[in-house]
């Protein structure tokens, strides 16, 4: 019954104050001024543990270090950018301030420079070293700062890549029940995070009273995104805009238009996109890549005259080793962001384990007993075993000097030596304790074992962890892909005046052979054989249909299905037949968002898989030779500097040292290949398919087992060459 003084024209407004007035009381005050300013976020227990589930752990340490470099002292940023940084941290729903994100970006480099600095002097006493670190804190203070828009950066990519989904899930479920509110926890429960967290947000905005429609709740989110995605807007709008036709056909028409103008602003950006990838990709490989590997040809020599005979091999490999594995590293991985950052929405990847947890089981390396029970292995300690097993076996050089210093394994004429040790030059004759290298053949050989260790293992863990989910996440893809065909003939069965259940019986006949037969079959077995009803069926948590192929499209389409056949089989029909339409749009745009970057993407994958080792393992060769004859003529010129014969070339000691080991360099140029590999696949990965956890994980177990393997393979056999036609050459040039 209406409440007589509502019916009587009540104010709206004044009951409005009294539901803001309830709100108050059961959640405490606000402190919402008129403007919005001092508002103190009201939270809910549901919201809270929401956030932290699908919160990544690294923001929330993030949080905590921002919050304590505040507490320790607080800076005033200006307006600027206390601004920029405000709008970063509300995009991924940091609880932090700005002043906090300027105050950590002070004090961490303030401990870095201090706590480098005296380890650099105290222990390496190398001043070289405390200016490296005097530079690195430098440039962190703009590193820090930067962070909040970083994560802003990504949250949006992720968001991003579900936007499509987002706005399928709205107009499928208002086409049968035109409820704006209802559509948007749909598509919370059906998205993944961030957008997920996105949508609830929305709700409990206009729960806690902060809006008083959700059209208001959703028109102040979306003003988040008309900066960066105005295709979502302009979508979301005219699903917004369909509450109000009166005409039902009019409002069919706005919801179609809408899921039409994200696909087509998606493949439109991905195209603009691609054409303007060329110029910052060039850049990055010519810095990252080209060049450096380039570089390392004249590098030895270059260090060899710079070093002197006095110098200190390892000091001259921290050298390259700061530049190689430090800074030119974290250059192109800057370089990547960027470049990632730049990308427009796109239609991503689920990741399905988050979406299903039960999956969780799959991340690990399953190993049947018997026929009924599995017992589940972390990957982690097959490659930690591994890990440890070839870098004993690569370090092996540096472990058996270090417990015998005179310890040495050579063929009968001395030619060719496993650790080659040597004499520092000018000394003559030294103690055991007092030799340099390793020089020799066998411990440059087996250093190639050291980055095996950390390739095979960290690739191995990837591949293991991720390899049982990408198979069942490909299952659920093809079973997406014929879904649309499938959901076609149920609704032209639905549309005859079948029941749902005989109606699935004869998809399931049709289609017998297919994912999709499978999965109406499961559906339609349960039904007859087991006696549930349909929605039972599809959602039974152990065997329903939908627990056996875990995809949110397949999920909200069932859901739409069964909520739609309550209004009845013709209601259903035209669901079904609209969801088809929808779902076979969404996968023509995704296949040409494929060819649309085939061309970058698979460029990428061919300098992570063999331009970039096999270069570099023929460099590492050309090095190992440059070294063997900078090791045998110090040799000799020392012979001739300390007999007195210096008329020749004997004086030419004084010139140049020996050169750095071609065990140093080496497992400094493995250890930078193996993280371009990482780089490049990680930025391959997101160019393709956005944030995408379990693909970026499998590409990363091939690339690094790939490149790594090529690049060991290589060097080796380039080493064995290039050493002993440097040996002939030597014994033929000295005697």
């Amino acid at each position: 019954m209406v409440n007589s003084k509502v019916a009587d024209g009540e104010d709206y407004s004044d009951l409005l104050v009294k539901y803001k007035e309830k709100i108050r009381k059961e959640f405490g005050e606000t402190g919402v001024s008129s403007d919005g300013a001092g508002a103190k976020p009201i939270s809910s227990r549901e919201y809270t543990e929401f956030k932290s589930e699908i919160y990544p752990n690294q923001y929330s340490m993030y949080e905590k270090a921002c919050n304590m470099a505040e507490s320790v002292f607080k800076l005033k940023v200006e307006n600027k950018q206390k601004e920029k940084l405000q709008k970063s941290i509300d995009t991924c729903h940091l609880n932090i301030t700005p002043s906090g994100v300027v105050a950590l970006s002070f004090l961490a480099p303030m401990i870095f420079i201090i706590v480098g600095s005296l380890i650099a002097f105290a222990i390496f006493n190398m001043v070289f070293l405390v200016f490296f670190c005097i530079f690195f804190g430098l440039a962190m203070i703009l590193a820090l700062q930067k962070i909040p828009s970083l994560l802003a950066d990504k949250w949006r990519i992720q968001a991003s890549n579900q936007m499509v989904q987002s706005i399928f899930y709205l107009v499928t479920y208002m086409r049968h029940t035109s409820n704006l509110e209802r559509a948007i926890a749909f598509a919370a429960d059906h998205l993944d995070a961030p957008l997920s967290l996105d949508f609830r947000k929305m709700l409990w905005d206009l729960e806690n009273g902060t809006y008083s429609s959700i059209r208001d709740s959703a028109d102040s989110y979306l003003e988040t995104w008309k900066e960066w995605n105005s295709d979502f807007v302009e979508s979301f709008h005219l699903v917004e805009s369909s509450l109000f036709e009166p005409s039902e056909d009019r409002r069919i028409s706005l919801l179609d238009k809408s899921l039409d103008v994200i696909l087509d602003g998606t493949f439109e950006g991905m195209l603009r996109y691609a054409h303007n990838l060329k110029a910052p990709m060039t850049m990055l490989n010519m810095l990252g890549i080209i060049l450096p590997i380039l570089g390392l040809v004249i590098l030895p020599l270059v260090v060899s005259f710079m070093s002197g005979p006095d110098s200190s091999t390892l000091t001259m490999a921290i050298y390259i080793s700061l530049l190689y594995n430090i800074t030119l590293p974290i250059g192109v991985y800057y370089l990547g962001k960027t470049i990632l950052s730049k990308r427009p929405s796109g239609y991503g990847q689920a990741d399905i384990v988050k979406s299903h947890p039960g999956l969780k089981k799959y991340e690990n390396v399953i190993i049947p007993i018997g026929k009924k029970f599995q017992f589940a292995v972390n990957p982690l300690y097959f490659s930690i075993t591994l890990f440890a097993f070839l870098f004993i076996i690569g370090m092996s050089p540096i472990l058996l000097h270090a417990v015998d210093p005179g310890f040495e394994i050579q063929n009968e004429e001395g030619s060719i030596q496993m650790m080659g040790y040597i004499c520092p030059p000018n000394t003559g004759s030294c103690e055991n304790n007092e030799l340099i290298g390793p020089y020799g053949l066998g411990a440059s050989l087996l250093s190639l074992v050291v980055i095996l260790s950390f390739g095979l293992s960290i690739g191995m863990f990837y591949s293991l962890r991720s390899k049982n989910v990408i198979a069942i996440r490909n299952r659920t893809k093809k079973l997406e892909q014929e879904f649309s065909s499938a959901m076609f003939q149920l609704g032209n069965r639905l549309g005859d005046g079948l029941p749902a259940e005989i109606a699935f019986a004869r998809v399931a006949e049709t289609m017998r052979g297919s994912t999709s037969g499978d999965f109406f079959n499961l559906a339609e077995k349960n039904i007859t054989k087991l006696g549930m009803g349909l929605e039972e069926s599809l959602f039974d948590p152990k065997v329903g249909a939908v627990a056996s192929f875990p995809s949110k499209v397949i999920e909200s389409s069932m859901k739409v299905l069964i909520e739609s056949i309550k209004r009845g089989p013709l209601i259903a029909a035209q669901a079904l037949l609209s969801m088809s339409r929808y779902m076979k749009e969404i996968h023509r745009v995704e296949e040409r968002l494929k060819d649309l970057m085939a061309e970058v993407i698979g460029s990428m994958k061919a300098q992570v898989a063999f331009l970039t080792p096999a270069i570099a393992g023929i460099v590492v060769g050309i090095t190992s030779m440059i070294s063997t004859v900078l090791t045998k003529l110090s040799a000799q010129l020392s012979t001739f500097a300390g007999s007195g014969d210096t008329t020749g070339f004997g004086g030419l000691v004084t010139i140049f040292g020996i050169g750095i080991p071609t065990f140093h360099f080496q497992v400094i140029v493995g250890l930078y290949i193996v993280q371009l590999a990482y780089i490049l696949t990680v930025l391959a990965t997101g160019i393709e398919n956005g944030v995408d956890k379990q693909g970026e994980r499998f590409a990363l177990g091939k690339a690094l087992v790939r490149s790594v393997g090529l690049y060991c393979f290589i060097a080796g056999t380039v080493i064995i060459l290039f050493n002993l036609f440097a040996g002939v050459v030597l014994q033929n040039t000295l005697g």
